[in-house]
């Protein structure tokens, strides 16, 4: 009889990479609350700022271009100091590794430019890349946004799954904090992200979740959502799966229109149970519709204890969700009204009636609007609505409040008397008189001097 051995394959190697300074704070704060399995490089135009990091693996950017300072919030320099050195990047990717994740703060001069070089090198060399991003606070300026809006579009190109954060939904979520703890927040954020899907792989379970698994719903899946939720209360199956899909991960986007959908649920010394199990898997499917493909596994983390915890990874939707981010063509509705008018200047009563009869039997037409066209106004108030709704109701009020002083005078004054008399234009003024041609085409299309007419004035 004869003996099978089977040869056990080594782990999948996954890298975490922190690009820039945010990125970098990123890696250092998942560096200090710890990933199963993974290693942790950071790669930087400040040299300063490698040196105050416990991060052994480290790759300097741009030593010859920036001499150890940063980009100075130029992601061209960015880009040209990771071209520089990508060959050192290289290096640092171990001939076993599968995967690898590129945190970055776009925005900057280093994370902008230098994470879709880094990015690039990545997919040429075949690993499973996921860049997972954080978009500036408002408060921010309009520079880094749009500069945060280029820098991911390009990076989508080059990664198989892209997990945008944008830092004030988590500012919306939590609350007012200062500065550092804000900015720890979002680092906690993109932290959890990170540790949500290399656990899921590294993590063992009784129902496994492997890399294969993993890569089946990451792989050139596009723009990507996520969420973990972790409760301990009387209902927990039902509770972490809703906060799960609250999380601010999702930036406040539904998963339904996934194509596929990865949940993880880990227990700790209360083993999770087949019903709780049921429950969660029942509200995914639901949530996402029937359409999506699940995947599910479970792990055991004696740290949790009493605890549940739920991940849920959504992918391949048919559009980018993440409606600031969109490259698709959006539709718009484009309304012509007299709505504007009837706030501007005072109408009688039967004017306005027939501008009621008007807009009744407006037309309303539907455009393809290509964010390509936008201006830097369209591209910050798409990403921060609440800017936009505010400018508008203040629009209004300023609107309203201009004629509100009038009297009634004023007002039959402005209905009665004709605008020309009002400014006491001289409508009989040679300037304003306009000579008639006394020229005309006959039938065969040429040019005649002769009047048609019987007299000059044909009415």
């Amino acid at each position: 009889m004869a003996d099978f051995v089977m040869e056990k394959t080594p782990g999948a190697e996954i890298k975490v990479i922190g690009v820039g300074g945010g990125g970098g704070n990123a890696v250092n704060h998942m560096f200090k609350h710890g990933i199963r399995d993974v290693d942790f490089v950071i790669c930087n135009t400040d040299a300063q700022a490698m040196e105050a990091s416990a991060i052994r693996s480290r790759v300097q950017l741009g030593a010859s271009l920036t001499e150890g300072r940063g980009a100075g919030n130029k992601p061209d320099v960015g880009r040209q100091a990771a071209i520089e050195n990508i060959e050192d990047v290289k290096k640092t990717l171990a001939e076993n590794t599968k995967m690898v994740f590129i945190t970055a703060g776009m925005g900057g001069g280093t994370g902008t430019g230098a994470a879709p070089v880094i990015a690039q090198c990545c997919k040429e060399q075949g690993y499973l890349t996921v860049a997972i991003v954080t978009i500036p606070f408002r408060n921010e300026g309009k520079r880094r946004i749009k500069q945060a809006y280029e820098g991911i579009k390009e990076l989508a190109t080059y990664v198989d799954s892209l997990l945008v954060i944008n830092n004030e939904r988590i500012r919306e979520m939590f609350g007012d904090f200062g500065i550092s703890e804000a900015f720890a927040k979002a680092d906690n954020v993109l932290a959890t992200a990170a540790k949500g899907i290399a656990e899921i792989i590294t993590v063992p379970g009784y129902i496994n979740v492997d890399f294969a698994d993993v890569e089946t719903v990451m792989r050139k899946s596009g723009m990507a959502v996520m969420g973990t939720g972790v409760s301990d209360e009387e209902n927990r199956a039902e509770d972490a799966v809703k906060k799960a899909l609250n999380s601010p991960l999702l930036n406040d986007n539904e998963i339904r229109g996934a194509r596929n959908i990865l949940v993880n649920i880990n227990s700790g010394s209360n083993e999770v149970t087949m019903d709780e199990v049921g429950r969660i898997t029942d509200y995914v499917q639901n949530m996402a519709g029937f359409d999506a493909d699940l995947i599910w596994g479970n792990g055991k983390d004696e740290t949790l204890g009493e605890k549940l915890s739920v991940t849920v990874i959504a992918t391949g939707f048919p559009t980018s969700i993440i409606s600031e981010l969109s490259e698709q063509s959006q539709r718009k509705v484009v309304s012509h009204t007299l709505e504007k008018e009837s706030v501007s200047s005072p109408k009688s009563k039967r004017l306005s009636e027939q501008k009621n009869e008007n807009s009744r039997n407006q037309s309303t037409f539907e455009f393809n609007v290509s964010n390509e066209s936008k201006n830097d106004e369209d591209e910050f108030e798409s990403l921060y609505p609440i800017t936009s709704r505010e400018r508008s109701s203040a629009d209004k009020e300023i609107d309203v409040n201009d004629y509100a002083s009038l009297s009634d005078d004023d007002v039959d004054e402005l209905e009665n008397v004709p605008a020309f008399k009002r400014r006491n234009i001289r409508i009989n003024d040679p300037k304003y008189k306009r000579d008639r041609s006394g020229y005309s085409i006959n039938r065969d299309n040429q040019i005649s001097d002769r009047n048609s007419y019987l007299h000059d004035n044909v009415d």
